[in-house]
């Protein structure tokens, strides 16, 4: 994966996320937070302004998250996408390669346990919005 993976404790962002609804309505805002359910769709005119983008996991089994980051990713958002709430060590590398680049995890990740979670595989078999060539496209390159 390349890159360092970022905690929020690391690297606090300046201003707070604000909601989507209060993002909406002011043009100053860079930073928003997409609650379970929201539609991250509705970001998409405005990304050019977004610096952070605060994706939250009100249970660790809720996955609409992994969809906000995709539609997010796929439409060009560069800026930072942040997992918060009940993030599990073992989400964390599929939580990456749908674009997420930063955790506030609501307990502490052991860095042995998510550093063997993240080698644990060498090769993917779907395409997603990370850097990684599917496996298949090596074999036939």
């Amino acid at each position: 994966m390349g890159d360092p993976l970022r905690f929020r404790a690391d690297e606090p962002h300046d201003e707070p996320a604000v909601t989507l609804d209060a993002f909406l309505g002011q043009s100053n805002a860079t930073a928003v937070r997409i609650e379970s359910g929201e539609d991250a769709r509705a970001l998409l005119p405005h990304l050019d302004r977004i610096a952070l983008v605060e994706v939250s996991f009100p249970k660790f089994r809720d996955g609409r998250g992994y969809s906000s980051a995709r539609i997010l990713r796929e439409a060009g958002y560069a800026g930072e996408l942040r997992a918060q709430g009940d993030v599990l060590v073992d989400q964390i590398p599929l939580m990456r390669r749908c674009g997420f680049d930063s955790f506030a995890p609501e307990a502490p990740v052991d860095e042995a346990v998510l550093a063997a979670a993240l080698a644990r595989y060498d090769h993917h078999y779907q395409r997603a919005a990370d850097p990684a060539v599917p496996v298949w496209k090596l074999r036939h390159g």
